[in-house]
């Protein structure tokens, strides 16, 4: 398997979208830009920090592997080895590679010509934790396991490593002599961490020997044990550490999956967790509940219970107390139930007023990624008019905005606001211009008012839609976005649930169902708690839409349908004209719902009989722009679970914002756990959301997600991690003009010359930058968002009492 292979392989099995917290973004300097948001991590210095104690830190999961190196390591093996190895590099609170004083002495490029030679001058007290010298011999070791020509290493990644021409011991054992092949301005990367030459020496040893345990450590702290039953690893001080020592006694890694982080905070299972916003909620309203009525033990005014009216309590309670023993012994049961939950909820609350929120900006940005493999979007055109329609202000406001967080649009593919590579160079691209995206998409051949010409109940899909799913299904009720309009196309995979409609069948669907109502709006009274009483609309003869069907109906909702139908701009048909009454039918009768008279096969009254062959038809697109017969309708695939809530909002608005220029979204909610690999990965997506972490070295960690996609040898695409499917030659010459280049600001300038063609060529449009929650004990120190930089734990610690009685004292 080919390196470049393998690297794709392995960030797609580890979970790219998993970010590791060593990499930088942040606060901003000279250089840099405006400044995004710095650290919050309760800084103090040591000597206020007690010594001892336990810190129970929450992790996603435990690591299925200790090496870094190899396909499946994740965010917590990242985390362990920044404890227990050496970092010969770390990353300053504005993002800066500097050199770790506890290992390094120095490290300098010490010729240029006519090769390029690094020396490292070795911290003369860094031992491994088994007594021996930190040495030459763990360079050499690390170098021939990754640069990718003995394939008996199962490595992930071999970047800078394979330039390396040879590593040889300088004038003393302290020193390191490493001469490249090839120039490379991000040697700074390597090393990082390194491992002993008992794990990088053979390939049994790198392949399975540091996968559950490391023998061997030189970090402030050693690795204890790890308990799968308990899902916790142990860090504990190192004895041997020559540094200053590590304030904490041990450090616990704590499996905890997101949700539950709130109630594990609260029963004191974690004392440090990043959280979602709505665990950020539940601690700010803890906090305001305390400070509103201190010393108060009643049940807060949220939570379980809360939106209880007195009239529906007093019905419970007559319920529950009333002649009919059936009904009182189950509402007895919900009531204990209910109150159960209502006094939990009280008691975590209480609990998580100890708690509070550090807020920063994630080295992370969420992009909107567009598919350019394949259907309208191969069309650059059309990807630059997506992007025209886009006001990327206001969707890094939804995110960041309610957080109090900076709220500006990322400007960079390769650098955060406060890095030394960043510049915006959107304009590039241009930023919103609905007249610029409609004279793009004209350009691109795509009209409004276009006839459409398909099978009678086929949708407009996506081109290059090849999963083999059928997401023209039954819809079970109409999606609305959150200004109450009806969002079209919106599909479920989870369930099947779609609402793909074209917008004219929605807008005559909201009006044919407001008229339907009127006329059925007598019989319908008196239906209420009636199920088989036969009353309703329906029963009056009338049939809702297929799009609105399932959705209850009130009398007073018929006017909230008709300005729904004006909003989205109906021509409402004229039932006096039958041309325009049979075009409406034709309408209703093309989606895939059936008569509610109809037989259902197999029962009395009803015969098999052939399915009928698919009739074209023709019909006006409308407000919708149609090219050769077709609608422009792109999927928009976003993941379904449980804190991607923020990531559906931005996705909903942005298919409001496209929907203006005529541009049709099928949001596709798909389940998290197939998100990534069965979609964007495998290039099963027109437009998707998802993030990338940011890095201190784009030249080397940048390239393969904007990597002009290859042929491999067996006719597939090789894409590495550029899963838009969209390059050029001359980002790619840029790339590896900038890891070339030993003079760093002429580098970076490559690197800025590179995004402004990245930016053109629209394939992935950076968003906002992600938010950084995390919950911590407030006499926690030095620990919480950390932002850009690299924690260092041997300063991370619970402060002493004095140092906490003087910050309250300062409060008042």
């Amino acid at each position: 398997m080919s390196q470049r292979r393998r690297r794709s392989l392995a960030l797609l099995t580890s979970g790219v979208l998993a970010l590791p917290l060593l990499a930088g973004c942040g606060a901003g300097d000279d250089e840099g830009g405006p400044v995004a948001a710095g650290q919050d991590i309760a800084a103090t210095t040591r000597d206020k920090v007690a010594d001892g104690g336990v810190l129970r830190w929450a992790v996603d999961s435990l690591p299925d592997t200790l090496n870094t190196f190899q396909a499946d390591a994740d965010a917590t093996t990242n985390r362990i080895a920044g404890a227990v190895l050496p970092q010969l590099f770390t990353l300053d609170d504005k993002g800066r590679p500097v050199a770790n004083p506890d290992y390094l002495e120095k490290a300098e490029v010490v010729e240029r010509e006519p090769k390029q030679v690094v020396l490292y001058k070795l911290n003369q007290q860094a031992v491994w934790s088994d007594g021996r010298e930190i040495g030459a011999a763990d360079f050499v070791a690390q170098w021939r396991a990754l640069n990718g020509k003995d394939s008996a290493y199962w490595t992930a990644r071999n970047a800078g490593y394979d330039r390396i021409e040879k590593i040889e011991r300088g004038k003393t054992d302290l020193e390191v002599k490493v001469t490249f092949a090839k120039p490379y301005t991000d040697w700074r990367s390597l090393f990082s961490p390194l491992y002993p030459k008992q794990v990088t020496g053979t390939p049994d040893a790198f392949n399975e020997g540091a996968r559950g345990t490391l023998k061997v450590t030189a970090g402030p702290f050693n690795l204890g044990a790890i308990d799968k039953k308990t899902g916790t690893a142990a860090l504990t001080r190192s004895a041997r550490w020559w540094g200053r020592p590590a304030k904490l006694d041990t450090l616990v890694l704590t499996a905890v999956p997101r949700a539950q982080r709130p109630a594990a905070l609260a029963a004191g299972k974690v004392d440090l967790a990043e959280i979602d916003r709505a665990g950020a909620d539940r601690i700010a309203l803890a906090g305001r509940d305390a400070a509103s009525t201190p010393g108060s033990g009643g049940a807060p005014a949220h939570g379980p219970g809360a939106s209880v009216t007195p009239a529906e309590a007093t019905l419970s309670w007559a319920i529950a107390y009333g002649a009919d023993e059936g009904k009182a012994a189950t509402e007895r049961e919900n009531r204990a139930q209910n109150a159960e939950a209502a006094k939990n909820y009280a008691d975590e609350q209480s609990a998580l007023r100890a708690f509070t929120v550090r807020k920063s900006l994630e080295p992370a940005y969420t992009q909107l990624a567009l598919n350019g493999s394949a259907g309208p979007l191969a069309d650059e055109r059309v990807r630059r008019a997506v992007a025209r329609a886009l006001d990327r202000k206001e969707l890094a406001e939804i995110v960041l905005k309610p957080l109090g967080l900076p709220a500006k649009p990322v400007g960079s593919h390769v650098a955060l606001a406060g890095q030394r590579a960043y510049a915006d160079n959107s304009e590039a691209l241009g930023g919103k211009d609905i007249h610029a995206a409609e004279a793009l998409l004209a350009d691109a051949g795509w009209r409004r008012g276009g006839k459409l010409t398909e099978p009678v109940g086929a949708k407009a899909g996506s081109e290059n839609a090849e999963d083999g799913q059928d997401d023209s299904k039954t819809p079970s009720g109409p999606g609305t976005g959150n200004d109450g309009l009806y969002i079209v196309g919106e599909t479920d995979e989870r369930n099947g649930d779609s609402l793909d409609r074209g917008l004219p069948a929605v807008r005559s669907a909201i009006k044919t169902d407001a008229e339907t109502f009127a006329q059925g709006a007598q019989g319908a009274q008196g239906a209420q708690g009636d199920e088989g009483a036969g009353n309703g609309p329906l029963a009056q003869g009338g049939r809702l839409s297929p799009v609105l069907a399932a959705a209850p109906f009130a009398d007073e909702q018929r006017a909230a349908l008709l300005a729904q139908a004006e909003a989205l701009g109906a021509d409402a048909p004229d039932p006096a004209d039958p041309a325009e009454a049979a075009d409406s039918a034709g309408d209703a009768k093309s989606g895939p719902a059936r008569d509610a008279a109809a037989p259902e096969p197999g029962k009395a009254g009803s015969s098999p009989s052939p399915a009928p062959a698919p009739v074209k038809q023709t019909r006006n697109s409308g407000n919708m722009l149609a090219k050769d017969g077709k609608a422009l309708s792109l999927r928009f695939v976003l993941p379904a679970g449980p804190g991607s809530e923020a990531l559906r909002t931005v996705g909903e608005r942005i298919a409001q914002m496209l929907q203006k220029v005529g541009v049709h979204t099928e949001l596709t909610k798909v389940a998290d756990e197939g998100f990534f690999k069965d979609h964007v990965a495998s290039g099963q997506y027109d437009l998707a959301l998802y993030s990338w972490p940011a890095t201190a070295y784009p030249a080397t960690d940048a390239r393969p997600i904007f990597a002009k996609p290859e042929p491999a040898a067996d006719g597939s695409l090789l894409v590495e991690q550029n899963y838009t499917r969209v390059g050029t030659d001359h980002i790619d010459q840029l790339f590896d003009q900038a890891l070339g280049e030993l003079d760093e600001e002429a580098s970076r300038e490559l690197m800025r010359k590179a995004d402004a063609r990245i930016w053109a060529a629209a394939g992935s449009i950076p968003l906002y930058q992600r938010p950084e929650l995390v919950a911590a004990k407030a006499n926690l120190a030095n620990a919480g968002a950390f932002g850009l930089g690299t924690p260092r734990f041997q300063d991370i610690g619970w402060k002493k009492a004095q140092a906490a009685k003087e910050k309250q004292e300062k409060k008042k």
